[in-house]
């Protein structure tokens, strides 16, 4: 039996604008919470990095009385844990190297600064290259849509993946603010788009990539994640 202590990066993004909305966004603080909790608690070893690395900026609405679980308010008593995400790493200083697996935690900012970043884009596709798993929850799954295979297709293509559906972000009334609806680009991808009904949790494993469906399913996809590494 192997005692090997896994190390696990989170990366989370560093986008506090919701588009034109004038309101705040950032990442969403139980698709955050609840993995790193499921990881530390199985006794692994947790970096986390941001795209500007600093203080990680969180949305204002997963801090609501309606969106708190047991992993949010052991987050809001856990002073080094938001010690950490003041200070997170810049993600062009991580080489894929030190890490076993990653994990994107979703909120909306990533749509607009993990889509198109070529630096995080460049670690998936290592990590993958390294046959190690990658996973992501919500709308975090946009972190994987320009990923490429050696052959330059597309690496969502052909595979089963989730992310937040078309019918969850109208449900939020935020269609016409996002910059795209993740449900519609991964499918353009060749993605096979999977979903549950709204909210509920749901996470698929298609290889070395796993997605959760929404905030929801962050510990579903935390679990998948230790099963691959003790794989």
């Amino acid at each position: 039996m192997s005692n090997k202590v896994n190390k696990i990066l989170m990366v989370l993004t560093s986008h506090d604008q919701l588009g034109a909305s004038g309101e705040k966004t950032g990442f969403w603080v139980e698709e955050f919470a609840a993995p790193y909790y499921v990881f530390k608690d199985a006794g692994a070893e947790v970096a986390v990095a941001s795209v500007k690395g600093g203080l990680a900026p969180i949305d204002p609405k997963s801090e609501l009385p309606d969106f708190q679980t047991e992993s949010t308010k052991r987050f809001n008593e856990d002073k080094s844990l938001q010690q950490i995400i003041a200070n997170t790493l810049p993600l062009e200083m991580i080489d894929e190297g030190d890490y076993d697996a990653v994990f994107y935690p979703g909120g909306h900012g990533p749509l607009w600064d993990l889509t198109q970043n070529t630096t995080s884009i460049e670690l998936i596709e290592g990590f993958l290259n390294a046959h190690k798993p990658v996973s992501a929850v919500c709308h975090a799954t946009a972190a994987f849509l320009n990923v490429k295979n050696s052959d330059n297709s597309y690496m969502v293509g052909g595979k089963a993946i989730t992310g937040f559906s078309n019918a969850e972000e109208e449900a939020v009334q935020l269609t016409d603010i996002v910059p795209f609806l993740l449900e519609d680009e991964l499918k353009k991808r060749g993605a096979e788009y999977q979903c549950v009904a709204d909210w509920n949790p749901f996470a698929v494993q298609d290889g070395l990539v796993i997605t959760g469906q929404n905030p929801a399913s962050s510990e579903l996809v935390a679990e998948k994640l230790l099963q691959a590494l003790r794989n």
